[in-house]
């Protein structure tokens, strides 16, 4: 929570200073430097550092148009003497990387150190430009360690990660594995143990645009992790879909906590102005449960409540699917 916060309070001061340098250029005539620093400012406020919904179209592909609009504006200044804003390419192979996947980020770098290159032959009157190259070259090669050691970390710790880095929900990859465990502890001690699957009915609302639910999906993370107990896990098992594992909870505790999360998301997603509404499935453990079939139990719940309208909390039982498996056999 703290890296979030101060990358957003740091993305929202660099915007401010960046339009604050814009205006100072445009009084000063430097017409050049006044739109670069505004399509850097710009820059920064379509990452999702500024606001973190911003990871989706049309987002992305307006910041790498804003990206390659920086390169090419610094590029032209090199045939603008003096190199009044050249020297902000110091840093473009560290924002090429920073914004860009590795492979696309080294073509930019490249495609700007060989302008560069050709720009300091033509600049034959420029007295800095011996030390413009060995400046650029330093700072390429202290980024190249810099995303190397960024790189290998990510490498390393990709086997620890266990948070969803949207919802900072569990992994689906540990539910498995999780729940395995779960259920042993629960059979070898005695106790109850309940699954809470929620879901958003995406298909009662298609107006609402897919950005406008995904830049909610971090607020519905931690209003799960508000309501839940320091031992409950939850998980992020599709898009718009969490999973809750309740140890020592029974099946009609569990409808109650299922209710009251049910009701504060409504309330979360309506204060945002989302048409949308919450449906749970709850399954409890019984005698010869896995971790699959206990997962599919919560799942067929959840989709009879999404069949019946949404908006509900409905609980697994072996007699309701067969009722329901019987009547479809009878229609047919």
């Amino acid at each position: 929570m703290a890296e979030l916060f101060l990358l957003s309070r740091f993305a929202r001061i660099s915007c401010i200073a960046l339009v604050a340098l814009a205006l100072f250029s445009a009084y000063q005539g430097a017409a050049l430097a006044a739109a670069t620093a505004l399509i850097a400012a710009a820059l920064v406020w379509t990452t999702p550092a500024f606001r973190p919904g911003r990871t989706r179209q049309p987002w992305r592909t307006l910041n790498r148009i804003l990206l390659i609009a920086l390169a090419t504006s610094l590029l032209a200044s090199l045939w603008n003497p003096p190199w009044a804003i050249g020297h902000w390419l110091y840093a473009m192979p560290l924002i090429a990387f920073g914004l860009l996947p590795v492979g696309w980020g080294a073509m930019l770098t490249l495609i700007c150190v060989i302008v560069i290159m050709v720009a300091n032959q033509a600049a034959v009157g420029e007295p800095g430009r011996h030390q413009f190259i060995s400046s650029m070259l330093l700072t390429l090669a202290l980024s190249g360690i810099l995303v190397y050691l960024r790189e290998y970390k990510n490498r390393q710790l990709a086997p620890l990660r266990r948070t969803d880095e949207l919802t900072q929900a569990a992994s689906r990859e540990y539910l498995s594995a999780d729940l395995h465990k779960e259920i042993q502890r629960s059979e070898r001690e005695g106790t109850d143990m309940s699954l809470i699957l929620i879901g958003l009915d995406s298909h009662l609302s298609d107006q609402d645009p897919d950005e406008d639910i995904r830049a909610i999906l971090p607020r519905i993370g931690r209003f799960l992790h508000s309501q839940l107990r320091d031992f409950d896990s939850y998980y992020r098992v599709a898009d718009l879909q969490f999973l809750v594992i309740l140890p020592n909870v029974a099946t009609a505790d569990a409808a109650h906590t299922a209710e009251t999360i049910r009701k504060g998301l409504g309330s979360l997603l309506e204060s945002h102005g989302l048409n949308l509404t919450v449906s749970a499935g709850i399954a409890g453990l019984n005698i010869g449960d896995d971790s699959d079939s206990l997962q599919q139990s919560a799942a067929n719940a959840l989709r009879r409540a999404q069949q019946q309208g949404g908006n509900r909390v409905q609980s697994y039982s072996t007699w309701s699917e067969a009722q329901v498996t019987q009547a479809r056999g009878s229609a047919q």
